[in-house]
């Protein structure tokens, strides 16, 4: 019987099974993608996202939060499967179906020497340049997910530093849904959701007169019923 389904597999096709990773930050207000330079071939020299093989003792799921803190020094990001791509020409190297992942980070805590070394350069949301293989149709994937979840679920949270003012949250999701927002019906709507919590604390960096800043709770069961 084992050697009936060594025979079996053997009959069959092997291909590699990838991960790649898009990776979402803030920026002094401005959202961001984190792109790398490809160094290898093939389409050396053309921007790319970040991935890797999986390897054979490891899941899917950890293949790709290795890729990530190779990529940025950080453990236990936010993740987000896309979908899987596997078009029979998507790689001229070899056969290879890839697993997409989004990702956000807190900007501050990322190890930026690490992206040096990886050649990886963050570009404005708006301002995505062209990217090898499938990694646009990754990446449009990515955004209409994550434009979804923003309106139904407090993710827009590991993005923004953990205490903000209701203008920087609003900057990021008119950033992120690429429409304009009225002030007050906005600031109505954020705070009709537990989790955003009111500190006493206020920045006067944005504002002559100080913005009231903000923190995110999980402790609400409400949270599951976010909306904006």
């Amino acid at each position: 019987m084992v050697q009936d389904n060594c025979n079996y597999y053997k009959q069959h096709d092997r291909i590699y099974l990838s991960v790649d990773c898009i990776v979402f930050g803030l920026c002094e207000g401005s959202l961001k993608l984190l792109l790398i330079k490809r160094d290898f071939a093939p389409h050396k020299g053309e921007w790319s996202l970040m991935g890797g093989f999986v390897n054979k003792d490891e899941s899917v799921d950890d293949a790709a939060r290795r890729v990530l803190k190779d990529l940025t020094g950080l453990d236990g990001v936010y993740m987000h499967q896309i979908g899987t791509f596997g078009e029979v020409d998507r790689d001229p190297g070899e056969r290879v179906v890839s697993v997409a992942y989004s990702a956000l980070l807190n900007f501050p805590d990322i190890d930026h020497e690490i992206l040096m070394a990886h050649n990886a350069h963050w570009v404005d949301f708006n301002q995505i340049p062209h990217l090898c293989l499938d990694h646009d149709a990754m990446i449009r994937k990515a955004i209409r997910k994550i434009q979804m979840k923003f309106r139904t679920e407090p993710i827009a949270f590991q993005l923004l530093p953990p205490r903000f003012t209701l203008t920087q949250m609003q900057s990021l999701y008119e950033s992120l849904l690429g429409i304009k927002i009225d002030k007050r019906n906005f600031r109505r709507r954020a705070l009709e959701n537990k989790c955003i919590v009111s500190t006493d604390m206020v920045d006067k960096e944005s504002s002559r007169r100080g913005a009231r800043l903000y923190e995110y709770s999980d402790s609400f069961n409400d949270v599951t019923n976010f909306k904006i």
